[in-house]
């Protein structure tokens, strides 16, 4: 799901490509339509949770073939690993399915989105740092435990 954020003087259009840097699926080059196993196999997401994201709203709709098979295409291949990062994050799935709406609900939804990702990236460094003073007791007792062994 890409949008089209609001021009600038120094940028006319610029494309929210939904993550900033996205990890290249192993596509072939020049196809831009995948079927449902396809993307399992790229994505590592089982064809159940593929229909349930479409289902909850978490997916845009997909295209079909003329026979009513999925047809994915790269942009919701994009999106797929924005959604693999927001799940990481421990972002519930609610806030997920909200954020995909305010996506196609377009521009005018820029500051809800920015809130919604700011609330997870507080969370996120919350849990960093609690990691990191887990690490720190775990260093002590293998430090401990290396000084008692020699």
């Amino acid at each position: 799901m890409q949008t089209m954020p609001a021009a600038t003087e120094d940028s006319p259009t610029r494309t929210d490509i939904c993550s900033a840097a996205p990890r290249r699926h192993p596509r072939p080059d020049g196809q831009d339509r995948y079927t449902i196993s396809e993307v399992v196999a790229f994505t590592s997401l089982t064809a159940h949770t593929l229909r349930w994201y479409e289902r909850i709203g978490l997916m845009s709709h997909i295209d079909r073939s003329h026979t009513g098979q999925r047809r994915y295409s790269n942009r919701d291949l994009d999106w797929l690993d924005l959604v693999g990062k927001l799940r990481l994050t421990g972002m519930p799935v609610a806030d997920m399915v909200r954020y995909a709406e305010l996506v196609r609900e377009g521009d005018h939804t820029f500051d809800e989105r920015r809130e919604l990702l700011e609330t997870t990236r507080r969370d996120v460094l919350s849990r960093i740092a609690e990691l990191q003073d887990t690490l720190a007791v775990l260093d002590r007792k293998i430090d401990f435990y290396s000084e008692r062994t020699r």
